[in-house]
């Protein structure tokens, strides 16, 4: 298994996926087309999850993420959480800058429907 890395555009998130148990989504998602952005983020996880680290940290600081992308994101979270059912230890950390409540209660949003505690960690 190989890393993947997306550099950040003005639209896009930096992307680093680590098969030493390491996930990273940084910057802004806004682009039009999110699917084909997200697919080879997608089929890598679905390859991560066959032979995932013991443990799996999730790093996830956006600035702006619109409804086409929050989407994704859910269920990229959602497969990234089996690695659960291989006994495996998960921690997604939520960053968001003080005062930003939209961000705060996007992620909060998400940890609830996917049953996921996630730790928000504000930014100064």
């Amino acid at each position: 298994m190989h890393e993947l890395r997306i550099p950040a555009t003005t639209n896009l998130p930096e992307i680093f996926l680590s098969p030493d148990g390491f996930i990273k989504v940084k910057g802004r998602s806004i682009h039009e087309n999110i699917f084909d952005f997200f697919k080879p983020v997608e089929l890598w996880i679905r390859d991560y999850i066959k032979t995932p680290a013991e443990m799996t940290v999730v790093d996830i600081e956006l600035e702006y993420c619109n409804s086409a992308s929050s989407k994704l994101l859910i269920n990229i979270i959602q497969q990234i959480s089996q690695v659960r059912n291989q006994h495996r230890k998960l921690q997604v950390n939520w960053y968001y800058e003080d005062g930003d409540e939209d961000i705060l209660e996007r992620g909060e949003y998400f940890s609830s429907i996917l049953s996921i505690p996630f730790n928000f960690i504000k930014i100064k």
